[in-house]
């Protein structure tokens, strides 16, 4: 039991420290990226990383700031420059909604998001992240939309700075080419953080740097808005919220896969709510799971919350005693790194399936990240969300059949004359509000009869839909004296369906649940 406890002590120490090495330079360029400072992201990454840990549903994971959420910030922070709390009044407003989410359960939902919304979302934001970085790994001084920076970039190149895109082309050089033994000893995100900034130093590059680094604990500031600004922080809080839980519970089922365990959602969602309302008081940039760094965790041991926790203290330690020294940190360098990470966030899955995915999908997977990199993050996963749904549901009522025939006489219970003016309506698959309509478009050419079967024994599943387009028909056609029976196979279904009206317009003998049943009820 002890060489257990010590095996496990020993492999949440070395996750969470090496998972604090890959995030050192992650959330330096995050909070770079972000708008409100390197110092910004390590708070991030230290006080979510440390509370999530200690209040989530997922063991194994590593939270801090991540691309999409770092994207979001940015989009906040540009459009209320004036007001730089709107952003942590916003977080802070998240975390009361995650913790909403998680009481009411609501994080099991995130399972139903279709796999081309994902798709798109996640190379939405890896374009964003990319674009993001044009101007800076050109030295260049730009804040505005991805679009823009892009075009920005593009017009600027005459002004270029030399060094900036010397020490940038030495970044990616450095993360994706470093031989992978190298890369096992030490991250090659972090190796490129200290090459490039060596360099810069050692050569006295005139380059941007992310500037100076609180080398202290950060001071509580209870986010303050004016009235006005209320429903900017309201909407910006709950796409804050929708976002980080959906990347959060993403990163859950990664850990999930890689740890065979189980995590527990809504508890982990709570967890998140918790840590980002403490990291809004005191400047730290907003964060969620990352997925990366917790992959890279349980890699490297660790099993138990206490590698979280290890992976914040590893970060404190930095904060205390390098800030310094990472103060020199080129702008040029974080580019780089970010553009690797960007790289890694689009999803050739689904690219390398493009020919073949089925036209739906790939029509989706297109839709949600030109809407991502555009327009709007959570917009973009509505939408998607949304034309997954109807797509869907279209072609559920495609599978839909109603076919009419008449009855044989060595079958029936009933008289020849009945026999000749009866009609079997027999619905197969299933019956919604999409296919609903296939029998409203059938009436016409059954009510000229004495009598018709409804025949609903191949029905798998029913709505609401379903029964109101079942009791239309049964109405229209008593209207016109027509003898109406209708067959079920499922009790359940056809109690359902019975609460839901049919009982109000229909007798005992006008419900069975077998052909046979039906033709001696038309005696």
């Amino acid at each position: 039991m002890k060489s257990t406890l010590t095996a496990n002590l020993k492999g949440d120490i070395l996750g969470g420290i090496t998972a604090g090495i890959i995030a050192l330079p992650l959330a330096i360029a995050f909070g770079v990226s972000s708008g409100l400072g390197a110092a910004a992201g390590l708070y991030g990454a230290i006080i979510v990383g440390l509370f999530a840990s200690i209040f989530g549903g997922t063991p194994t994971q590593i939270s801090g700031p991540t691309g999409p959420l770092t994207v979001l910030a940015a989009s906040i922070l540009a459009l209320n420059s004036d007001s730089p709390d709107v952003i942590f009044a916003a977080v802070f407003l998240s975390g009361i909604f995650q913790i909403i989410f998680g009481i009411f359960k609501i994080g099991k939902l995130v399972n139903f998001i279709p796999y081309p919304v994902i798709s798109g979302f996640m190379s939405g934001i890896g374009t964003i992240i990319i674009l993001l970085q044009a101007n800076s790994i050109l030295g260049l001084d730009f804040s505005g939309t991805p679009v823009e920076g892009l075009i920005n970039a593009v017009k600027a190149v005459p002004q270029t700075n030399l060094q900036a895109l010397l020490l940038g082309i030495i970044t990616l050089l450095i993360v994706f080419l470093t031989p992978k033994k190298l890369a096992k000893i030490i991250p090659p995100p972090l190796l490129a953080l200290i090459s490039g900034t060596i360099i810069s130093v050692i050569f006295n590059f005139n380059v941007p740097t992310i500037g100076e680094i609180p080398s202290g604990f950060p001071a509580f500031n209870f986010p303050e808005f004016h009235l006005t600004e209320f429903e900017i922080v309201i909407s910006s809080a709950l796409t804050i919220a929708v976002l980080g839980s959906i990347d959060t519970l993403l990163t859950s089922l990664v850990a999930d896969s890689m740890t065979k365990t189980k995590h527990k959602s809504d508890k982990e969602l709570i967890g998140q709510g918790i840590a980002n309302m403490i990291a809004s008081v005191f400047g730290g940039l907003v964060s969620c799971g990352a997925t990366m760094r917790t992959a890279v965790n349980i890699r490297s041991g660790g099993r138990t919350a206490l590698s979280g926790v290890v992976h914040s203290i590893f970060l404190i330690l930095i904060v205390v005693f390098f800030a310094p020294a990472a103060s020199k940190i080129p702008l040029a360098v974080l580019a780089g790194i970010l553009i690797k990470v960007g790289i890694s966030i689009i999803d050739y899955k689904f690219i390398k399936l493009i020919k073949i995915a089925p036209k739906n999908d790939l029509l989706v997977m297109l839709l949600v990240y030109f809407i991502t990199i555009f327009d709007d993050l959570i917009l973009a996963v509505g939408v998607g969300v949304v034309m997954s749904s109807l797509l869907f549901a279209a072609n559920v009522a495609k599978q839909t059949d109603v076919k009419l025939k008449g009855i044989k006489e060595n079958e029936s219970y009933i008289n020849e004359d009945l026999i000749n003016n009866t009609m079997i309506m027999h619905i197969d698959g299933t019956l919604f509000f999409g296919s609903a309509s296939q029998i409203a478009s059938r009436i016409d050419e059954v009510w000229d009869n004495r009598a018709v079967i409804v025949d609903c024994s191949s029905i798998k599943t029913i709505d609401m839909s379903g029964v109101f387009a079942l009791e239309d028909l049964i109405l229209t056609l008593k209207d016109r004296g027509v003898h109406v029976v209708i067959i079920f196979s499922s009790r359940s279904i056809a109690a359902l369906a019975l609460k839901l009206g049919l009982r109000k317009i229909i007798s005992p003998n006008s419900l069975a649940f077998s052909k046979e049943e039906a033709l001696k009820n038309l005696k």
